[in-house]
């Protein structure tokens, strides 16, 4: 079982530096698309994450207020039956 792995973590290594060279990668299980590989690039395009997270926080109306000090909810925990 262990060369089956190293050899699937190859190819998959292998799908994903073509994602980022050629564009999308079909993943398929039995001969059915399951996934596919994209380059951060291009998932960052997609889902409109193209601003760091750094650069998000600093844009937060919030940023540069140390003082901000939120409430704690003191309410009872819910019963949960198992």
């Amino acid at each position: 079982m262990g060369r089956q792995m190293q050899a699937a973590k190859a190819r998959f290594s292998e799908r994903v530096k073509h994602a980022a060279k050629a564009g999308p990668q079909d993943i398929t299980v039995h001969g059915r698309s399951v996934a596919v590989v994209v380059s951060r690039e291009l998932f960052d395009r997609l889902s409109g994450n193209e601003q760091s997270l750094v650069d998000f926080m600093l844009a937060s109306p919030l940023s540069g207020h140390d003082e901000i000090s939120f409430e704690r909810d003191r309410s009872l925990p819910r019963e949960i039956t198992f």
